[in-house]
Order: C-alpha cells, then structure tokens, then sequence
C-alpha cells in the first residue's frame, strides 16, 4: 500500500563527508513532516473504471510507443547521481584532480578530446527541405498538383492534335501551380519562425569561468572545461556547469528557473538529501549565483548537466499535429475521398456512355476542381491571423496560429504556480504580536479591505526591528510608482518587509539615518539569524540597540523575555506554546514565518565609541527579548479565482503543477479555487474524523496533493486511475521529467493539455502539451521558445480570454466552412447533367476558381469577425472524438440541403436565359455533341433560328457569367443564415460590419468579373443583362427561411430529431 510519505531529512550517508543535520530553511519545511500525499490503497489503484485510450508501457519507463530513439526513453528517467553523497578522497580519485592543483592541463585536454567541449549540442531534426516537401505534397496540394498535371497533359494533347487548341487547360494548370507553391511558402514560413529551441539555451551559457589547473588560477571558456575542474564562482556569476560544493561563504543560487521555487537557495558544503536536486551541496548549470562566493568541482558537462538533460528532452519531445491539424487533415482525407470517389465514377461514366479518355480525364478535373475547397488555405490562415492579433491586444501573444483553437478545445490546464497564478513577489501576509495574527493587505493594488492599525501596542517595537534589521532599499528615482511595483535590492523575504514596512509605516530610508548601523552578522544557514547593532539616541539606559530576525524557532530559541501589551513579561512554556501554535498555524497556511527580537544594550557595558567584532562576537545573541512574527507569500492574483471560477463553468479542468512545497501549493490552489473549499484530502478527513487514514475509502476525496517523490512509485495505470478518479489535483515538488510524464497522462486519457509556466523546467511539458503557455516578463527565453502562446502580462486570467477566443475560433470557422461548402454542389452539378444527361456544360473550371477564391473568399474571412453565441463559456470543451471541425451533419446541411437548393436557383436561372435564346430546356437534353462540334455551324435552336460554332460558345460563356452571379445570389442568404447554428439570424444580429461590407464586395467583385474587358475573356465569362441576376433570388429567400426554421425548430426540441440530425 502506498503510504503517506515522510520527507528524507537526515544526512546522506557518506563516509569522509561532514554532514551536520539538516535544519530546513523555512518554517513550513522545518514543522511539516509528512507529504501531504493523499495515498491511495493498491485496490484503488489498481482499479480500472475506464479503460485507457491507448495501453502503454509502465510510467517511467518508455512513455510513448512513438518514442524517437533510446536516448528520449533514458531523458525521461528521474536524474541518478551519487556525486554528491560519496567521500571527497573517492571523488577526487574518480575524476582524477588534485584538491588543491586542480586537474593536469595536459590530463584535461586529453579529457575535452575524449568527452567534447562543454555545450549542448542540438538533436538532428528533420532536413528543412524534407519540412517544405512535405507541405507542398500533403493536404490538398497534392490532389490539386494531380489535377495541374492533368490540365497540362490534356493541353499538350491538344495542342498536338488540334489547328485551333483552347489554352484554357494550361491556365488552369499555371493558376493552380502558382496557388498550390503560395500557400506552401506561406505554411512553411509559420512553422519555421518558431521551430529552433536550441537557440534559446545557448544564449544560457556563460562565456568564461575561472578555473584551477596545475595549481594555477586561470580564465578560460566554458566549451574547455571539463569533468574534474576546479572552479570558484562568485555573486553575479552564471554558473558553467554543474558542480560539486567544496567551499562556501554566504552563497545562494537562484534555482527559479530550474525547479519553480521563488526564494535563492542557499548552497553549502555538506550533503543534505539524497535527491540531487534538493541537497544543498550541488548547483546546477545556468543557474546565477545571488549572493556569496563557492569553489567546486565540475561532476558534469555539457548534455549530461541537468540543463542539457532539459534541453535535450525539450529538442526531442515530438508534441505532434495540434487539433487544429487534426480536424484539417480530417477534413482533407473526407472531402478528398468524396472528390476522387465521385470523379471516378463520373470518369468511368463518361467511358462507358462513348466519351474519349481525354474528355473523361477533364471531366474528372472538373468534379475534383468542384468538391476540392481551394481557398480553404489562405480562408483558415488569415481567420487564425486575425483572431491571433485580437488576442495580442488583450496580452495574449500567439506564435503558432492553429494554437489559437487549440486553446478553445482545451479540457485540461496543468498550470504552474510562482508568477502565473501568483504575484511572484513575496509579500507580508500577517504579523503575529501580543498574541494575535493580524491579517495584512497582499493584494496587488494595495487596495482591498484590510485594514490594518499601526498604532497597536506592540507593533512599534516589530516594526523597528523589520526596519533595522534588512538590508533590502529602493532603487532610487522610483518615487512615483506604487511601493508594491518599486524594485528593491535584496532577497525576496527581505524584499517584503521593507514594502510592508513603507507601506504601514512609511519613510523607512528616513527611519534608518535615525539607528546608524555600527556592526551587522548577514543571514548564514548555519546560524539562520541575521543580527545587527545600532546606534540609540535618546535613551539614557542605553547607547545601542540590537535587532535580530530569522527561523522562528531558532529566534524563539534565544529568547528569554516577550514583549506583551507593551510589558516585557518572561518568555515561559506557556508563551513559547503560543508562539509555536501561530507559528504552525501560519507554516499550514504555506507561509513562510520569520521571527523578531531585539535587546537594548546596557551603556555601562557598551559605551559610546564600543568596537563591536562581529568575528570574536563580544556582544550577547541570547536572552534577547521576542516581539513578534511576520509570515510572508507569494500570493494569488487578484483576477486568478475568477479565472478559475470560468474555466470550471466552461467545464475545463486546472491542475496545479509546481516546483515548490506541498503545503504552499495548497494553500495557493485553496486560495484561488483549484480545490475547492468543500473539498478535502484524504488526510484532512482523516484530521476531521480523528480516523486513521488507513481506515478510510481514498475515494471520499476528491481532491489529491501529490509530492514529487511518490509521483516516482507509481506506474502508468496508477496515474491514469488517480487522473481519472480525483476532479482536484496539486502536483508538487515536481522535476522537468515528471511534469512531462504529467502532461503525457492526461493526453492518453483524450484531454487536450495547455501548460502554462516560465521556468526552464516548464520547457519539456510546454513542449509536448497540446498548447504550451509561457510567461511574457517574468519566463525565460527558453520557456518562451518552447511555448506556442506567450501570456504579455504573466496573468492565468488571460488564459480564459484566449479560451472564449479559441471555441469562437472553432466556431467561426466551422460557419466559414459550411458557407465555402454549400457551392460545392452547385459547381459539381453542371459537369454531372453535362455528362448524363448529355446537356451543354453550364459551367467552366476557371470560373469556378473565381468562386472559390474570388467572391466567396473575402466573406468566409468575414466569419473571423463575428462575435460569439451566449453560450459559448457555458459549454464543455468540445470531444475530440466526436465534435469535429467538419463532419457528416455539417456536409448533410451543406450539401444536400442548401447546395441542392441553391443548384436549382442555378440551373433554373440557365433555363431562362437559355429560353430567351432560344433553346426549349427539354430540347437540350442529348444535344451536347453537337454544340461541342467545330463542324457543326448551322445548329438549329427551338425557334429553328441557326446557330454557328463561335456563337453558341458566345452562349455558353454567357451561362458561366449568368450561373456564377446566381451562385453569388443564393450565397447571399447563405452567408446571413451561417453566422448562428442555434440561434436566430435577427435576433442575434447584424453587428459584424465586415460581413455586411462583404456582401457588396463579392456583388461588386463578381460585376468586376463579368464586365471589365479582357479579363472576362481570360477567365471565360461574357456580360450578362441585369434582369439575368434576378431567377435565383426567390431559392435564396427560400434557402433564408428554410434555415431559420431548423434553427427555429433546434430551439424548441433540443432533444428532438431534428438537434440530433440537423445541428451541426
């Protein structure tokens, strides 16, 4: 049975390595013991209510059955290394260096030709020419380049054969050569602009290091250094590789980027944790050294650091198609296979009824040219454009277009904590003195209801030691921007207090030029205090006062009074009971607590002009005098819960995914409801209940905070059973790895994964997520190459505009392609009567192409501005197995019932025209034969009235002109009844203001076709009369109200017949 776990807090065991017991930095590391892991009993995991998608092997092994090679399956285990925990003399020994001289030139250089410099090296992707082949022969390109090859062959044929050849086959040919090359340059171009991740760790590495060999100090670059150096690194240091700590004085890293957590972490010497990346003995490549100089030993270079092991994961993870792609490419092989099934058939119609292979061939060209939707491409590219810079300016910055819908299809958020869904500044949240938490205002605006009274007995005395006791200050010049946006230098806690203190109380730097400092001993992790002297003035009793801060217990510790009510009473068990229990209170809430004291130095012993020596420390650090605690957080921001709030209402999924403590990411996912508050774990119901939690069904939760480590001891299908079963899911202390295999679960159970996160860390889970969401300020350029959405101001609440975005996307587009595919049929039905029923053709190949790329173009675009259905936050992500971009109801209406509708509108029309010419319509069933022959030139009409060859395709041009202005016609109801699929077309209005400007424009478009000389010509149309628009206009009021009656009729019987058939 898997169990609660206790946290690993003794020494490593190695031998000749001094390893003192580990003393956790923080409160909450210091009190809290147990994980707060809400195990489950093997039976429950081993359940399966749900069969997975897709079996895969065992959870930490190899992930993916499309895995790339072994390397990827090796990246994906959790970092072994046993450097840190063995006896210097044994590591000295394997590397072969000199604790003092350092490694031999001639050894290292012997080493650097053996193992290779120092730097990542990129994965071998796809050739780029391999990238632009496969864009200009997939989708439809490749039907369209068949169909070009075709038209060409049939040219030539003719053009050998043939005194007079038509040159219209070989434009065709050129047109769709030219537009099938465009929209290839312009697919490749997007992908390529953010296909290089390499790049982006590169500009990680430093430049040159400063390292010891043959007993001599030298710089050198970083690609030269090797396994076994000697390096010393100093404040303000990026660090070259990862190593081993030998020495240090006061050094702290930032490891923000690596592992999620906020605050620089302190480094020493001594082993602390068998896990590599939570002892305090190694520091890690990329990382920058904040304060205090280290000397170490490289143990790793290159690939193998634990940044290259993240670079490499992050080049090979293949994140596959987005849905986007999917439902396109879907789309494609259906309306492909409707195109190529119906060409044939009418090829081998046409065979069968007497026509030659060169006509049958150009009649398949023509259906395949019908059904093939050629300006789908550039329809879909700047819808997704459009809605990419809507989102840019509402601080959602897209760098891969098909992202934006995939953000509207998402189900599942696996969110990072530190800066997105809070502040990602440390900030006071309450202050304990005289025995009462006080709550303080965290809010980003510094402007919500607390209030809090700075004239509390007590708080004099706190507040001047967090004044006096920091050397945090303002940056200068920053006298007009809010206290919370000022930059401070200092570290994060200190950081706090000094806004807190300016905040309260106000002129701090002032307050400060009242106690000049006369000595100070820095925060060490060895002494976990920071302690300094100042000058009194004033005070008869006394010339100096000294302030102390650091971990609450060792403050309490050396403490033998406390200020309360303003009295110095002794600090007894009874008081220093109530000390802890605030102090376990506030650690619970995932605060970290500081503690204060002070102690007026007697002038009999410390005269004026005392030297204080802070190496022979000749003044006392006990028996000082408690005053109080501060508790400090990164809190939540302000527009997060509402955030959260929207996404469960829009039946998205958010999982908190982090870096940081258990206890810390529970109070922020209780904070900003990612669980909720009538939720608990198992072991808060066990607390509750005063049960054992062995005793309980792991099932009466609902909500689970797993750690790190027992993430490790499961398999695949014990995830994918707590993925499935638990609706509330913290993951902490989480490695780069395991938010990769994370991402990698929820996938396989069919969501649709957004990860959000800045650090280097986040790089291999923004990768392989459906979407990847970095942060704009505060991510690193890494997490941003990685990512395919950037959020420009660091908030989660972004997020919800980018999904509400995303479903109008998907929605807007699907209309888009319900009105480009309803001409289908009209354009497909004058080649079929033309072969069957043996008529004259009524409609060229070429103005086909001004339909679907001239007058139908700009109002299918014009689908990219309307505004969205009420509903559309209130539905649940779309399934991606059976919502789909394009399926067979949407093709029903489409094609059977608006595109039936709107080819008698056409043919009626070519009936009319045809008559007033003349030609009776039953007369010209059989007579294409003869109007097709060059020979014929006295072909006689209904009248009797003679018809020569020139004339009659005079004629037939003149039907093509008069057949594309009825479509545009029928399309004009079409394009009004698509802007709803459920709700009527006034109710919910005319507001979109392109659309309404794009039915003139493909009026006026489709006149600029049919009347400018010359260019009628070319593309095979003649002028038509005015009153030859008008036969199709009562079909496009009858397709206007036969929509609004489905529609009608959807609303009325939601349940019915017609929403389960009709509603697309």
């Amino acid at each position: 049975m898997l169990r609660s776990r206790r946290l690993s807090t003794g020494p490593c065991a190695a031998v000749g390595q001094v390893n003192p017991s580990y003393e956790p930095d923080s409160a909450v590391e210091g009190r809290q013991t147990t994980v707060t892991f809400t195990g489950l009993s093997a039976s429950a995991l081993n359940s399966k209510p749900f069969t997975p998608l897709k079996k895969k092997s065992s959870l930490m092994s190899l992930w993916s059955n499309d895995s790339r090679d072994q390397k990827l399956k090796t990246l994906k285990q959790e970092l072994e290394m046993d450097e840190h925990k063995i006896p210097l003399q044994t590591l000295f020994s394997r590397f072969k260096t000199d604790p003092v001289k350092g490694l031999s030139q001639q050894y290292a250089q012997e080493k650097l030709l053996q193992d290779g410099p120092n730097a990542l090296k990129p994965m071998k992707g796809e050739p780029e020419w391999k990238k632009f082949l496969g864009k200009l022969f997939g989708g439809f390109h490749l039907l369209l380049l068949f169909g070009a090859f075709l038209c060409m062959a049939a040219f030539f044929m003719e053009y050998s054969t043939s005194d007079q050849p038509s040159y219209d086959n070989l434009w065709l040919s050129i047109i769709l050569i030219i537009l099938v090359i465009g929209t290839t340059i312009f697919a490749y171009y997007q992908e390529r602009q953010s296909s290089n991740i390499m790049d982006s760790f590169k500009g990680m590495i430093p430049q040159f290091a400063e390292a010891t060999r043959d007993g001599k100090k030298v710089t050198m670059k970083v690609e030269d250094l090797v396994v076994g150096d000697l390096i010393d690194v100093k404040f303000g240091d990026r660090l070259p590789a990862d190593i081993l700590i030998l020495s240090c004085s006061n050094f702290k890293v930032d490891n923000s980027s690596l592992t999620g957590e906020s605050e620089p972490q302190a480094r020493s010497a001594e082993c602390t944790h068998n896990n590599p990346l939570e002892t305090k003995n190694l520091a890690f490549f990329s990382s920058n050294a904040v304060e205090g100089v280290a000397r170490g030993i490289i143990i790793r270079v290159g690939d193998n650091t634990v940044m290259g092991r993240i670079a490499s994961l992050t080049s090979g993870v293949d994140a596959g198609p987005t849905p986007m792609a999917r439902e396109i490419q879907g789309f494609i092989r259906l309306v492909s296979m409707i195109a190529i099934t119906t060409g044939s058939i009418i090829f081998i119609v046409a065979m069968v009824l007497g026509y030659s292979w060169i006509n049958s061939i150009i009649f398949l060209i023509g259906i395949v040219m019908a059904y093939v939707p050629q300006g789908l491409v550039p329809t879909v590219a700047i819808l997704l454009t459009l809605t990419a810079k809507r989102m840019a300016r509402r601080n959602c910055l897209v760098k891969n277009l098909e992202a934006v819908e995939t953000l509207g299809s998402t189900s599942t958020i696996c969110s990072d904590k530190t800066g997105t869904l809070t502040q990602n500044r440390m900030t006071v949240a309450h202050v304990w003195f005289d025995d009462v938490i006080r709550q303080m205002d965290t809010s980003e605006s510094q402007s919500s209801d607390v209030v809090f009274d700075n004239t509390a007995s007590g708080w004099k005395e706190l507040s001047q030691v967090g004044k006096l006791c920091s050397r945090a200050e303002f940056v200068p010049g920053q006298e007009d921007r809010p206290i919370s946006k000022r930059d401070v230098k200092g570290d994060a806690s200190e950081q706090a207090i000094l806004k807190c203190m300016e905040q309260v109380d106000g002129n701090v730097a002032e307050y400060r030029k009242e106690f000049p400092t006369a000595c100070e001993i820095p925060f060490n992790s060895t002494n976990k205090y920071q302690v300094s002297v100042h000058r009194l003035s004033g005070v008869e009793s006394s010339n100096y006062i000294l302030v102390m801060k650091g971990a609450a217990e060792r403050i309490s510790a050396l403490c033998s009074t406390i200020l309360v009510d303003g009295k110095e009473v002794p600090l007894d068990e009874g008081w220093k009971k109530k000390i802890d229990d605030a102090y376990l209170k506030l650690g619970g809430l995932g605060e970290r607590v500081i503690g204060f004291c002070d102690l007026q130095l007697p002038a009999a012993d410390f005269p004026d002009g005392f030297k204080f020596d802070i190496d022979n420390i000749n003044f006392p650090i006990k028996d000082l005098r408690f005053v109080g605690l501060m508790s400090m957080i990164d809190p939540p921001r302000a527009a997060v819960p509402d955030a959260v709030r929207l996404c469960r209402s829009a039946g998205i999924r958010v999982v908190m995914v982090t870096g940081d403590h258990p206890i810390t990411a529970k109070a922020i996912a209780r904070s900003v409801g990612i669980i909720s508050p009538n939720n608990e774990t198992i072991e808060e119901i066990a607390e509750r209940l005063k049960i054992p939690q062995r005793d309980l069904d792991p099932k009466m939760a609902k909500a689970i905070v797993i750690h790190g480590a027992d993430l490790n001891e499961l398999d695949q299908d014990q995830l994918d059973n707590i993925l499935r079963h638990y609706s509330e899911i913290v993951f902490a202390r989480t490695s780069p790895q395991q938010k990769l295999i994370i991402v990698e679960g929820f996938q396989r159970l069919g969501s649709i994964v957004a990860v959000t996160g800045d650090g280097v860390n986040d790089s291999p889970a923004l990768k392989k997520a459906d979407i990847g969401i970095a942060m704009g300020i505060t991510g690193s350029d890494v997490s941003k190459q990685a990512a395919d959405m950037i959020l420009l101001d660091d908030n989660f609440a972004s997020i919800v505009t980018g999904v509400e975005q995303g479903r109008l996307v998907f929605d807007n587009l699907k209309k888009s392609i319900a009105y480009t595919m309803v001409t289908k049929i009209p354009e497909a039905a004058p080649f079929v009567v033309f072969i069957v029923v043996n008529m004259p053709l009524m409609l060229g190949a070429i103005p086909i192409l001004c339909i679907d790329l001239g007058s139908d173009l700009f109002p299918a675009i014009s689908f990219s501005y309307e505004r969205p259905e009420s509903d559309i936050m209130k539905r649940k992500p779309r399934n991606m197995f059976t919502d789909k971009l394009v399926d067979n109801k949407l093709l029903e209406i489409a094609f059977w019932h608006t595109g039936v509708l709107e080819s008698f509108g056409c043919f009626f029309a070519m009936f009319v025209i045809l008559g007033e010419n003349g030609f009776r319509p039953y007369d010209l069933l059989g007579m294409r034969a003869e109007w097709d022959s060059k020979a014929i030139n006295d072909l006689k009409d209904s009248y009797g009235q003679e018809w020569t060859y020139n004339a009659r395709k005079e004629l037939e041009k003149t039907c093509y002109a008069a057949y594309f202005a009825n479509v545009v016609v029928q399309q004009w109801s079409s394009l009004l009844t698509r802007k709803t699929r459920r709700l009527s077309t006034f109710k919910h209005g005319f507001e979109n203001k392109l659309m309404n400007f794009a039915l003139f424009f493909e009026t006026l478009l489709t006149c600029f076709f049919i009347y400018t000389p010359g260019l009628n010509t070319v593309i095979q149309l003649r002028p038509i009369r005015i009153t030859w628009w008008l036969p199709a206009i009562p079909f496009s009021i009858l397709n206007f109200l036969y929509e609004e009656a489905r529609k009608a009729w959807i609303r009325k019987f939601p349940d019915g017949w017609c929403s389960r058939e009709l509603y697309y």
